[in-house]
């Protein structure tokens, strides 16, 4: 076929055309595979069996049967052009998959984790070579014995590592107990997976030992010598990458044609050019910006692009309808059978023997038995080689795509984690601030560096003098996507995670480690940081159960908009936005919205220079009296002058609030000095009349110079904008939508907005995501 056509008007058929047939096909596959998943997202399955879905219905099993659709959209002749672009795409993503790989990770696995890793590739390899016997016996007679049995066994013992990623990161349990075993044990089953399979290809290249002996040899010292030579070049262009600067564009291109060059080598040696990629990706170090920049520069493309070309190519090799007899469906029965047996039999023994409860040693027996992209390479490789024919290539895709299906829906059903209601009485700031032994416990989320110094300063003010308790819990809230790179992610919140004072891991450690770990050394505050990974439509269940095991009684939540360089407020998501609506309807403690205009500039200011106006605007209610609550703790810091103000009620409570305002104004001045007190503070306290909406913001607009206004989200008073429909911050409530709003002409004061918590029942889960959902249908 000639690459490109002179144009229908001339009277060629386009496609007669290289070209723009691979367009064509490339549009019907990218498609048909995102329309699957669409349709498989309500079952929450990894979109690679979308993608294999689609390959198959493209192939000879289901479209493909038309024969004139087949000759049209996917012509033999085409199929040269279609699968060298897909594996020239596979060859660059499988050097993402190395990239993913940290052997130094590998090397820190426990011994559970490697034992289970061991009896999970052990029990399936040899449970694989006996099923082979039974299909040489029927319907590969033909096949070579030796490389059938290797092919067969590695196909049993895979367990795809980027695939069962996903799959944790859709069930949340990435960062868990189960989770961190279970990735550790993939990692090392996919490097032993790659070893098998080297050893596969070789066997099946020739009926000759000695040349067998010779490919695993050049193999060997292929390894060695990327090792020796490649990796201290790739190791020197990362160190001349620093931190905050662009990464060069040469050196983003020497690095690819590596990548290609070390594909050739390992094709010349017979291994496979996979292979090669593979083997560099594993080496590339994993610090800095040069990884992440090439995960950038290659990953959208060839992820979203071309490696559903590859599944699609391994459609057009499987015909389902080659299955034919009930000994053809049995042998399919029996494959499916014996690889659970096989990976969830040995992993769970493995497991209970090291005292993993029976639920968790079986929910990690199925997560182990994920097939995926690694098991259609084998497949396909195994079929290039004449090892297997068609009906048993057929047979074992449908066994991959059924063990990996079936693994979400075994895995919600059987292992639930408990998370019970933890039975805690400091709920509200209130409570530990009004009891002497009482320890304040403050859960800060944050979605990037930008917002550490501000939140660090909010809890420096807050923290007292009076020797009082406190512990900072610091939930870095991190979105997983299904970018390869989101496993990366993972493995660097892992190993980041507490304690940060491990001197081992000092090289690695990041601005966010250094930070935390300074203020937890210059204070008295304990700080535990932790990592929530999870899509923005459930990660606030990760921070409602984080509040509740570690029993919060304050969740600073930021803001959904950031500051600008003119001072305005800018959106970043209307999903950041929602996050913080599910937090505040179901919070199980009292909750602290935080608009950060840069309260004590880009850094953590020390305590000895700490030096905040803070003015409380005080109307009434229960959140009014929390946020006063909290201007109480800080009030004992000597660095900060406080003012309150007090709004005589326009609207009127009932005699039990305003006995309880009255209460807590009492106390406040009980516990505060108005005036200059014995530390060098000023603290004022005054009551304002204020009887319409302007007048109120009037008097708030007088207030300039102040570092931070704190109140609460739902006193009793009228919204103070001219158009609540113009904002999108409502759940401010009428004060604080106004602070965060272009009329409110300060735009260098931070505001904290609070919300007591409380204790009557919050609406149920559907209630709270239908309302949100009513509220963002309306215009």
């Amino acid at each position: 076929m000639k690459a490109t056509s002179n144009g229908a008007w001339q009277g060629d058929d386009p496609l007669h055309f290289a070209l723009p047939l691979l367009i064509l096909q490339i549009c019907i596959i990218i498609i048909l595979t995102r329309f699957l998943a669409f349709l498989l997202r309500p079952l929450r399955q990894p979109r690679v069996i979308a993608e294999i879905i689609g390959g198959i219905l493209l192939g000879p099993s289901a479209l493909g049967r038309n024969s004139k659709f087949l000759s049209t959209v996917f012509p033999k002749q085409s199929l040269t052009v279609l699968d060298t672009l897909a594996n020239l795409g596979l060859l660059f993503f499988l050097f993402l998959v190395g990239i993913e790989l940290d052997l130094a990770s590998l090397r820190r696995t426990g011994k559970k984790a490697l034992a289970i890793s061991a009896a999970g590739i052990a029990l399936p390899f040899s449970v694989g070579i006996g099923t082979s016997f039974a299909f040489l016996a029927t319907v590969s007679k033909n096949s070579d014995k030796a490389p059938f049995l290797v092919f067969m066994g590695v196909a049993l013992s895979i367990t795809a590592f980027p695939v069962l990623a996903r799959i944790l990161a859709e069930l949340r349990l990435l960062t868990t107990d189960i989770g961190r075993t279970a990735m550790s044990a993939a990692a090392v089953d996919d490097v032993a997976a790659w070893t098998l399979l080297a050893l596969a290809i070789a066997l099946s290249g020739t009926r000759s030992p000695l040349v067998t002996v010779w490919v695993l040899l050049c193999g060997v010292a292929f390894i060695i010598g990327v090792a020796v030579i490649v990796r201290p070049v790739l190791a020197w262009m990362a160190r001349c990458c620093p931190e905050g600067e662009p990464v060069k564009e040469v050196y983003i291109c020497f690095t690819l044609a590596i990548v290609l060059a070390a594909g050739f080598v390992t094709d010349v040696i017979g291994i496979h050019a996979l292979f090669g990629a593979f083997v560099v990706g594993i080496v590339v170090p994993k610090e800095g910006p040069f990884a992440r920049t090439l995960i950038d520069k290659v990953e959208d493309f060839i992820s979203g692009l071309f490696l559903p070309l590859y599944f699609v190519s391994s459609g057009l090799k499987t015909n389902v309808a080659t299955i034919q007899g009930a000994k053809s469906w049995g042998l399919l029965a029996l494959v499916i059978i014996n690889a659970c047996i096989g990976k969830i039999g040995g992993v769970y023994s493995v497991a209970r023997l090291v005292k993993i409860p029976v639920r968790e040693a079986i929910t990690l027996g199925f997560l182990m038995n994920t097939k995926g992209l690694v098991e259609l390479i084998v497949l396909n490789i195994g079929k290039d080689r004449k090892v297997l024919n068609d009906e048993s290539f057929a047979i074992m895709v449908l066994m991959a795509l059924f063990t990996t299906f079936i693994t979400t829906p075994i895995v919600m059903a059987i292992y639930k984690p408990a998370r019970p209601v933890v039975p805690y009485k400091h709920r509200t700031i209130a409570q530990p601030t009004f009891d002497p032994a009482g320890e304040l416990r403050v859960l800060a989320c944050f979605h990037s560096s930008r917002n550490i110094p501000t939140i660090l300063n909010l809890v420096e003010s807050s923290r007292g003098t009076r020797h009082r308790r406190m512990t900072l819990y610091t939930l870095h809230l991190m979105e997983y996507s299904e970018r390869t790179s989101g496993i990366l992610m993972v493995q660097r919140a892992r190993r980041n995670g507490f304690p940060f004072s491990n001197k081992s891991n000092r090289s690695s450690s990041s601005e966010i480690e250094v930070t935390f770990e300074a203020y937890q050394q210059l204070t008295d505050v304990n700080v535990r940081p932790m990592t929530a990974i999870s899509g923005l439509d459930t990660i606030h269940n990760d921070i409602i159960s984080s509040a509740m095991e570690k029993r919060a009684s304050l969740i600073i939540l930021p803001f959904h908009k950031v500051l600008q360089l003119d001072g305005s407020l800018e959106s970043i998501g209307h999903e950041y936005h929602l996050v913080n609506k599910r937090v505040l309807n179901q919070a199980p403690c009292s909750v602290a919205l935080l608009i950060d205009r840069g309260l004590g500039g880009s850094a953590h200011v020390s305590s000895r220079e700490v030096a905040y106006s803070v003015t409380m605007l005080f109307f009434g209610g229960a959140d009014d009296r929390e946020a006063l609550a909290y201007v109480l703790r800080m009030a004992e810091h000597p660095g900060i002058d406080v003012k309150v103000t007090r709004f005589l009620q326009t609207i009127q409570n009932d005699d039990n609030e305003k006995e309880a305002d009255d209460k807590a104004i009492e106390i406040f001045l009980d516990k505060v000095a108005i005036g200059r007190a014995a530390d060098g503070s000023v603290h004022e306290f005054e009551e304002k009349v204020a009887r319409t909406r302007e007048e109120v913001a009037a008097t708030i607009k007088e207030m300039t110079r102040r570092n931070l206004f704190i109140v609460g989200r739902s006193p009793p008073t009228a919204s103070l904008l001219e158009n609540e429909k113009t904002t999108d911050c409502l759940e401010l409530g009428p004060v604080g939508s106004f602070l965060a709003s272009p009329e409110f002409s300060n735009r260098t004061t931070s505001v904290v907005v609070i919300q007591c918590y409380n204790p009557e029942p919050y609406p149920s889960k559907t209630q709270v995501e239908n309302a949100v959902v009513e509220e963002t249908a309306v215009p």
